[in-house]
């Protein structure tokens, strides 16, 4: 077996803390930026050993996380690489090779030939394997392991037997309706996209240099809790035995944040391992002349047409230079213009202001895709806040995808799309019957407040929201509360200055004193923020509402009287009630957070804690 992972040269290496991983080969040197991470993979492995039982492996030297710290929930990842499985002359091919997690780099409790130097005949299917693969398969073994033929990609678990497969190949046509199949061993590279998020995992192929096909190759929903550890390896293995065939791996990009890393794999000027075939002669030379002089002529027009066409759109696409700088983001437009079905009206979801809000399928994935009319003064700036952002990942923030720039003076932001929609809708405009109920509302607030605490002080610069309202916080399929529109945060260092802005933007009511007073936010001004959000949440009314007096004032005006259980929402008494004593103490809470004075407030860490009954 030969399994080669191409180094790249030492002067092309960055590395950094996150999960990312982008190398090349030997063949094309890249561009490098600060935001192209790039590492060598451990070990070149190249064994070539005809009629022998023999398997090899090769990682990324160290672990990588599945989780983030004191969390259960799975990080979602994104790999792309470009492989190539040629045949060795006068011997049958066999036996492919897969690209894995796994607990462990060694090759104890693994053997060779059909079980790929994954597993061995004692642990196939074992559960504390703690092993994700997908598989490359050209062996077809009906018998053991239910292959569907030699030929096909699938998604193992802790076994060989694949929970998912399909003939290899990928979706094309008009309508991607046009199933092309590629021949794993024909020697020819190609290129493989592999994704996870939000328990979804997708697989697409195609030959390298082509467009990604926008339908994934296998595409299913599985729950990876029980599978991955916490820390795992990642890399490739692969195994012959009577059966030989090499195997190489051309470049590969992982990484837990970047899903369009794979963009950046260098795919011009490969090696070619595609066997080589003898000359025409005679008859068949004469055949194969006229033909390349048609088909030399059919190119020429086509080139002419090509480029006739590029003029015309590139005044309408043009990119500037500055936008080079936040390319791990960029989406082609039109891959959005697909996954929205041409911005039809019939996937509108949000219309107002100077933004409307689509839903749309982009590879796979359930989007919302968001354009804004954004001014081109301060574009640049406004586009750096968004790519810096499109680097967040808790549980509890809307994941921002990618953006998309058309024309200048338009934005499309794609974020994670949120099938319940936004919390107002549950609380204000709802029947009673699909009202949240007492437990769900206090879970919502302990959502929000944790993700605001990771905006705060979890990430490398501390992230100002300034719009923190009950429209900006959206709900899941789970119903889990995610706090989204970042569309004015703003990004400071840890110990620098308190931002400032020559405008007071945010909402009327959401926003703190001190901010119209000084035009300066701060941690304590997103407090503010979280306050009016829990008294909204309890009380079941907005901030400013048509001739009654502001919510603060009214909830201040309860408890003078002594009977702040009158400020929650009466509607809770017929969907179960609510305990009077932990209502009362978010109350104060609230009014606590939406202090006049920033310095009685407290910050988000203590506020997480007295939602959990800490403080």
């Amino acid at each position: 077996v030969q399994l080669i992972i191409a180094e790249v040269e030492p002067s092309s290496e960055i590395v950094n803390d996150d999960n990312d991983i982008l190398f090349y080969d030997h063949y094309d040197d890249p561009p490098v930026t600060k935001d192209r991470i790039c590492s060598k993979i451990a070990g070149r492995c190249g064994l070539d050993i005809p009629n022998c039982l023999a398997h090899c492996r090769a990682f990324y030297p160290q672990k990588v996380l599945t989780k983030p710290l004191n969390s259960s929930t799975l990080l979602p990842f994104a790999t792309s690489f470009i492989f190539s499985v040629a045949p060795i002359k006068k011997v049958l091919p066999g036996h492919g090779f897969a690209f894995i997690f796994t607990p462990s780099r060694g090759v104890n409790g693994t053997t060779s030939a059909q079980y790929t130097g994954l597993f061995n005949y004692t642990n196939e299917g074992n559960p504390n394997n703690h092993v994700l693969g997908v598989e490359f398969d050209i062996v077809q073994n009906q018998e053991e392991f239910n292959d569907i033929n030699d030929n096909h990609v699938g998604v193992d678990i802790n076994s060989l037997r694949s929970l998912s497969s399909h003939d290899a190949g990928f979706w094309g046509g008009k309508d991607d309706n046009e199933f092309k199949v590629l021949k794993i061993k024909s020697g020819e590279n190609y290129q493989v996209w592999i994704e996870f998020i939000h328990s979804r995992l997708n697989v697409t192929m195609a030959r390298a240099g082509q467009r990604r096909p926008r339908v994934p190759l296998i595409s299913i929903n599985v729950n990876l809790s029980g599978v991955l550890m916490d820390e795992t390896y990642v890399g490739f293995c692969a195994a012959t035995g009577r059966l030989i065939d090499s195997t190489k791996i051309l470049a590969w990009s992982f990484s837990n944040t970047n899903f369009s890393i794979g963009d950046a794999l260098v795919t011009d000027n490969l090696p070619s391992f595609v066997p080589r075939k003898g000359w025409f002669s005679g008859a068949k030379a004469i055949a194969v002349g006229v033909t390349s002089v048609v088909c030399l002529l059919i190119i020429g027009c086509g080139c002419v047409v090509f480029f006739i066409l590029y003029r015309r759109n590139k005044a309408a696409e043009e990119t500037e230079e500055w936008e080079l700088e936040y390319w791990p983001h960029r989406i082609n437009f039109e891959e959005i213009h697909a996954a929205t079905r041409g911005f039809s009206e019939e996937n509108v979801v949000v219309v107002g202001g100077n933004k409307s809000v689509y839903k749309g399928v982009l590879q796979g994935f359930e989007v919302a895709v968001k354009r804004i009319t954004q001014e081109r003064e301060g574009m640049q700036e406004f586009l750096a806040e968004v790519s810096s952002l499109g680097r967040l990942k808790h549980k509890n923030l809307v994941g921002l995808i990618g953006w998309c720039k058309k024309e200048k003076g338009n934005l499309i932001l794609v974020y994670d799309f949120m099938n319940n929609g936004s919390l107002d809708k549950w609380i204000f405009e709802c029947e009673d019957g699909k009202m949240l109920t007492w437990k769900e509302r206090i879970q919502v607030l302990k959502n929000v407040s944790t993700g605001i605490q990771y905006l705060h002080e979890g990430w490398e610069v501390k992230v100002l929201h300034r719009d923190i309202k009950a429209t900006n916080v959206l709900l899941d399929k789970d119903m889990n509360a995610r706090l989204g529109d970042f569309g004015l945060a703003l990004m400071h260092e840890h110990h620098g200055q308190v931002a400032s802005t020559t405008k007071v933007l945010g909402t009327l009511g959401y926003i703190a004193p001190e901010v119209i007073r000084t035009g300066r936010a701060s941690t304590m001004s997103d407090v503010f923020g979280f306050g009016i959000l829990v008294l909204e949440v309890i009380c079941g009314r907005r901030p400013i509402e048509e001739d009654k007096p502001g919510l603060i004032e009214w909830v201040e005006s309860q408890m003078v009287l002594g009977q702040l259980h009158n400020a929650v929402d009466e509607r809770l008494k017929a969907k179960g009630g609510y305990p009077i004593e932990e209502a009362e103490r978010l109350l104060h809470l609230g009014l606590l957070c939406s202090n006049s004075d920033p310095s009685v407030r407290p910050i988000m860490r203590q506020v997480v804690k007295m939602l959990e009954g800490e403080m």
